[in-house]
């Protein structure tokens, strides 16, 4: 059996990886004229789950800590433009939902292990 990274046992980064494939999934067909906005919310979504597993790998805590800040500020990065594809009309009002749920959660989570690593520092 493949042995895992430490941070692929982690459910924020397990949430976070199967939200990108999923908005990348749903928005790689977006008419040309989309582009900037497809390309910007896959930039910033993927950015998630890439700062988590990076920060996992930095020794210390401070460093943890800047990449989860990184992580958790791409979250953001992603409200305004899941707000765009719904007004849009690019995605219905049951994916934006979902998206600016899971967006949140998983934000709240890497906020917890800012929290975390804060106490190690």
């Amino acid at each position: 059996m493949e042995e895992k990274f430490n941070f692929e046992n982690l459910e924020v980064y397990q949430r976070s990886l199967r939200l990108s494939i999923e908005i990348i999934k749903t928005i790689k067909g977006f008419d040309y004229k989309y582009n900037r906005i497809r390309d910007q919310l896959i930039g910033a979504i993927i950015s998630v789950p890439l700062n988590i597993a990076e920060g996992n790998g930095r020794k210390s805590a401070k460093d943890r800590i800047n990449f989860c800040k990184i992580a958790r500020s791409s979250g953001f990065e992603c409200i305004p433009l899941i707000s765009i594809c719904l007004e849009l009309e690019l995605i219905n009002k049951a994916k934006y939902d979902f998206w600016r749920t899971e967006v949140k959660e998983i934000c709240g989570m890497i906020s917890g292990l800012i929290r975390y690593n804060n106490s190690k520092a």
